[in-house]
Order: C-alpha cells, then structure tokens, then sequence
C-alpha cells in the first residue's frame, strides 16, 4: 500500500514522503496512529503538485545566488580601520562589518553567516573572503583594509 507520512516514522520514512509500505503495517499502525495517509489518486495529485512548487521555488533560490555571485565578481569592498603600532588592527575586520560595507558601497544585501574567512583580517592590505549563497553557488568579495585617519 502507498502513504504518504504525516509525521517522521523511526525507520520507515520522512514527512512528506511517499512510500510503499506493506498493507497490514499500514492498517494496523500507521492509519490509526495518523502517522501516514493512504496515497489516493487526489493525494497522488496534490503530492505531485507540492512537490513540483518546491522544486520551482529551489530553482528560483538557486537564480537568485547565481545573479548575486555575478554581481559579485569584480567587486571591491574597502574598509577603514584603527591599528597600532606595526600595522596591526585593533581587534579584527568581521563578517559583519564586511556585510554592512558591502551593502552601503555596493548594494548588494549578503547575510553575516554567509561569508567565510579563511583567517581573521588583522592588518592592513588586500583580502579576498569567499560567500556561500546556497545551493553549491559561492562568490568571492575582495576587500581592502586601509588605515583609519
């Protein structure tokens, strides 16, 4: 018998998910318990068009990081910064204050969580720091640390 799980069953599947189980165990547990639905035929359908919506919303998420990883690209982000003596900053540029520079300089809106250093920015100089935009699309943000005056 086909069903599609209500709730995630140890084992036997995940919310959301058609599978074929056999008659009794469906009977006798899942039914009762509402754990599963039985798969009619306008189950079947509206299974399918769920699953065809969230796939059409995975597509336009992923459009959406490939525009931004694009207008990424030849993008240069420059922040000021204090520093002592030989160079070195107080303290170290973050994700958070790359994100704000990002979006005031260039307009382009990429969470703090997003971006990756590979290594705390401490000095001045030239830097360039990757962000993952989800769905295998990443882009990189070159940034410039110049000295605060």
């Amino acid at each position: 018998m086909k069903v599609i799980f209500n709730q995630d069953v140890r084992g036997q599947g995940k919310r959301g998910e058609l599978k074929e189980v056999s008659d009794g165990y469906a009977r006798n547990y899942l039914l009762p318990r509402k754990l599963a639905s039985e798969a009619t035929p306008d189950m079947l359908n509206a299974f399918k068009l769920k699953e065809k919506a969230k796939k059409a919303q995975m597509d336009r998420e992923r459009a959406a990081a490939e525009e931004t990883a694009k207008r990424l690209e030849g993008v240069s982000v420059t922040i000021s910064a204090r520093a002592g003596q030989g160079g070195r900053l107080f303290g170290a540029i973050t994700s958070q204050e790359i994100s704000d520079a990002l979006r005031e300089q260039h307009g382009i809106d990429i969470e703090k969580n997003k971006i990756v250093q590979a290594e705390p920015i401490k000095g001045f100089g030239s830097y360039e720091v990757r962000a993952k935009l989800g769905y295998e699309v990443s882009g990189k943000i070159n940034v410039l640390v110049i000295e605060k005056k």
